[in-house]
């Protein structure tokens, strides 16, 4: 197979050249606009009941569709952005708040106001994909600024949104929260269209269908499990029966996608070091988040009879609270300094201690507004710097073509922790009353446990942060390097972008045995002849891969696969057609099979992993000797067989990455193993 490279028309060249900081400024606008979704609807829902005429539980489905569609639709979205392109995905997802706010706006029926909700959720996608816009078309040294600025949005929107919805709907008809919000994105559509530029970096392929319906049906029942158990209770019918549709879809959805060529989700990316610590580490943060901003919110709402409330309305709990949403704004250029000084590892660190003090602050502070005020603003900044990290990490270890899939199923997880928090808060305040003024609140007994709660949450956080593979530096102010296994990393990548912000150019490739045949989940490496790490991709079941260069010019290529001897070269690389990579020496399990030291031909082995996997059967030639496919390396066992006298001997083998020799003799039983280098 040739290579083929992306045309940039001169029109995306003129708008790669826009002011970034303009680019910063509408991205971080529309993630506010999503982040505001979530929160636009709590300061009337108490009321939605009367309003559309309906019970507590079915208006509680305004705030439970925007979730389980945001949830479901961010992976899939974002790797429709990585296949079709960035910012046409960011048109639909803003397309779909426009059209759920209409819908929204002009209805009074409980259906049609939680489609509308359900079509806005949609647009959370917009975040990760907003993310992977910036990757694609800032300078080097504004990503970092741009990142923390995108991933503080999350936070942002939740703080002015309580506020802003407070004063429209104590000032207008309950249809004027949804016409602000559906205006408002229209303005967001125009100036995305006007200054956002098209992403050159498409990977293109097929859409996984079947990955997206079984992840779609696992997260929709795993998040209408969890948002309903309050209601419903843990122990009901409902809930179990949610949670093991949902355990069972994940366990159906895995070996799916682990054979699919191109998956909706890289499980094998996904499980790499860096990647899966980092999402880890997303849920357990994302958790102590929402239980911060949740816990004081109404915590600062209860009434002073409590004797821990202040009695404040809906409006001056936002007003109150605004200030952590202007401290993020400011804070995420200072979270960028320090990333590119520290390193995304260090930060992500350093963000969940931050919060988890916030935390034990709010445990002993809380006699005055100004001490609650503080010390919730004291784990506001550390989810800046953490959530400005993840991406960072994320954007580090996966291929540049898969950036917004990657960075969609972090912000998935981030919501998994989220709405796991809002369960466990309203399981905990339920559950821990007392009556003030006839009716029943929270004890404060209940929101020290909260504290503790998010306190352990974030230092489990920073715990799993720290067994991420701590790069290395080779220089002062070079950066860090991503030390993955089976990555090879001798410079700090090009990924975040060249200086002068030109396009990049896709390559295509194949790789194949001297056989034709396609070789699947191989790893082709490109770098930079002096060792700096450029990309990396992974081959589907055709063989075929996708890389996204800077620029033509020369670079090492290496390839490398389970069973295959790794080959490099240094190639030539423009826009002419690139040669397939032929795997040329197949490492191999060898030896012979002797009967008391006699040959013995025309004997079964077979194979098999030592937890007992089938992997292969061979057998031996006349001189009694064998070769099989060189499997992953592991503890597996060897088995011959001698049908002709019923013998058989096993013997353990510990196979490594080089080609291995075992000679078994069926009579003494006593293998003679000896490792040789291929």
């Amino acid at each position: 197979m040739t290579s083929t490279t992306t045309t940039v028309p001169p029109d995306q060249r003129e708008r790669a050249r826009l002011p970034t900081g303009l680019i910063i400024t509408v991205l971080a606008l529309c993630g506010t606009l999503v982040s505001l979704q979530q929160t636009l609807v709590l300061p009337l829902l108490p009321e939605f009941p009367d309003i559309l005429g309906t019970t507590s539980e079915n208006a509680s489905w305004l705030v439970t569709i925007t979730l389980l569609t945001g949830a479901v639709g961010t992976p899939i979205v974002s790797r429709l952005a990585d296949m079709f392109g960035k910012r046409l995905m960011l048109l639909v997802c803003l397309g779909s708040v426009i059209v759920g706010s209409a819908v929204a706006a002009m209805s009074t029926s409980l259906a049609l106001v939680v489609t509308g909700r359900g079509l806005a959720g949609i647009g959370t996608a917009l975040v990760p994909v907003g993310i992977s816009i910036m990757r694609d078309h800032l300078p080097a040294d504004k990503v970092g600024s741009g990142v923390a600025l995108m991933s503080a949005t999350l936070g942002i929107g939740g703080a002015v949104g309580m506020p802003l919805a407070g004063v429209i709907s104590s000032n207008f008809d309950w249809h004027a929260l949804f016409l602000v919000s559906g205006g408002f994105a229209v303005v967001m559509l125009v100036a995305v269209l006007l200054v956002v530029p098209e992403s050159t970096v498409r990977a293109g392929g097929r859409f996984d269908y079947l990955g997206a319906a079984l992840l779609s049906l696992a997260l929709t029942c795993f998040l209408l499990a969890v948002s309903k158990a309050g209601a419903w209770g843990w122990a009901d019918r409902r809930t179990l029966f949610l949670l093991v549709v949902a355990a069972l879809t994940v366990a159906a959805w895995v070996p799916i996608e682990l054979r699919s060529g191109q998956p909706l989700v890289d499980i094998r990316t996904s499980l790499r070091r860096t990647v899966l610590l980092t999402n880890v580490a997303s849920v357990l943060v994302g958790f102590a988040m929402f239980a911060n901003f949740l816990s004081s919110t109404q915590q600062v709402q209860m009434p002073v009879e409590s004797g821990y409330g202040f009695g404040l309305s809906v409006v001056e709990t936002g007003l109150i609270l605004l200030p952590n949403g202007i401290l993020m704004v400011l804070l995420s250029p200072v979270a960028a300094t320090l990333i590119r000084r520290f390193g995304p590892r260090a930060m992500l660190i350093a963000g969940a201690i931050v919060m988890a003090a916030g935390f034990v602050m709010r445990s002993f502070l809380h006699a005055t507004l100004l001490e609650v005020v503080v010390a919730t603003g004291v784990s506001s900044v550390g989810m800046v710097l953490a959530f400005a990290a993840m991406p960072t990490l994320i954007m580090r270890s996966v291929p540049i073509t898969e950036t917004a899939s990657a960075n969609g199923l972090n912000t998935l997880l981030r919501a998994i922790g989220t709405s796991s928090a809002s369960a466990v808060l309203a399981a905990i305040f339920s559950g821990l009353t007392m009556e003030v003024g006839g009716a029943p609140i929270p004890t404060f007994g209940a929101y020290q446990l909260v504290f503790w709660l998010g306190t352990a949450a974030a230092l489990t956080g920073a715990g799993v942060a720290a067994f991420i593979v701590r790069p290395t530096v080779l220089e002062e102010g070079a950066g860090e390097v991503a030390a993955e296994p089976g990555i090879v990393a001798a410079g700090k990548r090009d990924a975040v972008k060249p200086v002068d912000s030109q396009p990049e150019m896709l390559v295509r490739g194949l790789v194949r045995s001297r056989s034709g045949k396609p070789i699947r989940q191989g790893v082709v490496t490109v770098l930079h002849p002096d060792g700096r790490h450029v990309d990396w991709g992974r081959t589907d079941n055709e063989g075929r891969y996708v890389l996204a260069l800077p620029s033509a010019g020369r670079y090492l290529v290496v390839a490398s696969a389970d069973g295959w001897a790794p080959q490099s070269g240094l190639v030539g690389i423009g826009h002419g057609d690139l040669e397939p990579i032929t795997m040329t020496r197949r490492l191999l399990l060898s030896g012979r099979v002797t009967d008391d030291g006699t040959p013995l031909g025309a004997i079964m082995l077979s194979l098999i992993r030592h937890s007992g996997e089938y992997v292969a059967t061979a057998h031996a030639d006349p001189d009694g000797r064998y070769e099989i496919g060189l499997p992953p390396p592991g503890r597996y066992v060897l088995t011959v067989v001698d049908h002709a006298t019923g013998r058989t001997r096993s013997r353990a083998v510990q196979i490594g990455s080089t080609s291995a020799t075992l000679d078994v003799d069926i009579v003494t039983g006593i293998p003679q193993a000896v490792e040789r280098a291929s």
